[in-house]
């Protein structure tokens, strides 16, 4: 069988089904990404074993799957079975979900001492220094809130929310406001009697540098800005 290619099985029932699927395509179906499943799958079939090529019956396939159509079950299996991996693409799989995980924790966290943002690099020194275990299976955000608790006896660090308050003078209000909306979640808004804006958004507290930025060039510099970590 080609490298190139892996099995994705699915056992419930009792029963085992099986599809060959390309690999990394696959991984990122399951990880949510909107890809074709004509993409993901190799061949039009599904098996009881796929070495031996051993097909399931349609009567299986509706039995367990309510249907014999290969997209139907081929989403199931993708998102709930397990896909078999080679040693490389496991290896190669799980060194991307542990740079997600980071860049996902640097933008969520701050140094509660300090409020501020920590540097991926210091997150990730405080993980390998806690022998944290990444779960190739498990979503980014599921793993970082376990991960931060593993770290933080290395690291002063908590997952947090910065609230921005933003008041743009009227010459700019109104070009800057869709911008602004972009920028976090809108918690509140109101247009003053002068033209001009004053704006709430809620955004992960590790991204206040790049959002305080965004906000500069969107209003050019002349915005009045309040941040509230907690």
């Amino acid at each position: 069988m080609s490298r190139e290619y892996v099995i994705a099985r699915y056992e419930v029932r009792g029963k085992k089904f099986e599809i060959l699927v390309h690999p990394e395509k696959a991984f990122r179906y399951r990880e949510g990404e909107k890809i074709n499943i004509d993409e993901v799958l190799i061949g039009d079939y599904v098996y009881k074993d796929v070495r031996r090529g051993d097909r399931a019956s349609p009567e299986d396939l509706r039995r367990v799957f309510g249907t014999d159509d290969i997209h139907k079950i081929a989403d199931i299996i993708l998102r709930k079975g397990e896909l078999q991996l080679t040693t490389e693409q496991r290896r190669k799989l799980l060194e991307a979900k542990r740079r997600q995980i980071i860049t996902f924790i640097a933008k969520s966290a701050i140094d509660p001492r300090t409020k501020t943002p920590i540097p991926p690099q210091r997150i990730e020194r405080a993980m390998e220094e806690a022998r944290v275990a990444i779960d190739l299976y498990k979503s980014v955000e599921e793993q970082a809130t376990k991960i931060v608790r593993e770290i933080s006896r290395y690291l002063p660090i908590k997952i947090a929310k910065a609230y921005i308050k933003i008041k743009v003078p009227p010459d700019v209000a109104y070009k800057a406001y869709s911008q602004l909306r972009r920028l976090g979640e809108v918690k509140n808004e109101r247009w003053l009697n002068d033209g001009s804006l004053i704006i709430e958004i809620e955004i992960p507290a590790g991204m206040q540098s790049e959002v305080l930025d965004a906000i500069s060039k969107a209003t050019k510099g002349t915005a009045e800005v309040n941040i509230k970590v907690s």
